[in-house]
Formats: structure tokens, sequence, C-alpha cells
């Protein structure tokens, strides 16, 4: 009798886990703004704008992050699924954000470009080109 108890509960608990490893859900595209000022949420505000008009974000993340310097300005770093690829300085007066952002931008594109071009010829990319 405990055979069959145990028979019965193991086939009824093994389908509905193979499902839920199937129906996961990831999402991918996303612009994470972790940034604190004023200049920094400006900053993510312009890029990602830009980042929506770009097709290509599927499975590529970035997150902002801001270091304060009192004093000194903000740090700005942003990473492209954890890998640092731009850091820029606001000092405490007035920058240009926007072109910063613009900046920014184009070097994301040239990093996924790399990142993709890379997986289609097989690739690794190097520690010594930058990606």
């Amino acid at each position: 009798m405990k055979k069959w108890v145990y028979l019965l509960l193991f086939l009824f608990t093994f389908p509905t886990a193979a499902v839920a490893v199937e129906d996961d859900i990831e999402i991918s595209g996303l612009v994470i703004d972790r940034t604190l000022t004023r200049f920094g949420k400006d900053f993510g505000f312009y890029y990602s704008g830009y980042w929506r008009d770009l097709t290509f974000t599927q499975g590529f993340n970035v997150t902002l992050y801001e270091t304060v310097f009192p004093q000194a300005g903000t740090q700005l770093t942003l990473e492209v699924n954890g890998k640092a690829i731009y850091r820029t300085h606001f000092g405490r007066r007035a920058n240009p954000v926007k072109e910063r952002a613009e900046q920014a931008i184009l070097l994301t594109i040239d990093h996924i470009a790399q990142i993709k071009a890379n997986a289609v010829t097989g690739e690794l990319a190097s520690a010594e080109d930058g990606y």
C-alpha cells in the first residue's frame, strides 16, 4: 500500500516540476537606474530614451550606478550585463548631460555589436580588446 502511495505522489509531483522549469520567464532589455542625483537622473532619462529606440536589446540589461563625492561631484558607471563599459564624471555645476548620454549609447551599441559578432563567429573576446 505504501508503495502505491509513494508512486502516486511521485507521479503527481514530477510533471508539475517539469512544467515549472519550462514556464520560467526571463526579463531583459531593461535599464536599471540606481542613480542618486539630478545629473544621474537626467542621464538615465536621456539614455533610456535612446535605449528604447534600439531594436536589438533582447538579452541585455543595462544598470546605471552613481557614486557621490562630496564637493567633487559624482561618478556615473554604466554596466551591460554586469560589465562596466562606460564611466563619466559630473561636476557640481551644469554639465552636458545629454551629450554624455549620446556618447554612452554609442559605446553601448558598439559593445553589443561586438558581443553579437563574437557569438556569430564563435570566437571569445579577449581581455586585450576591452570587451
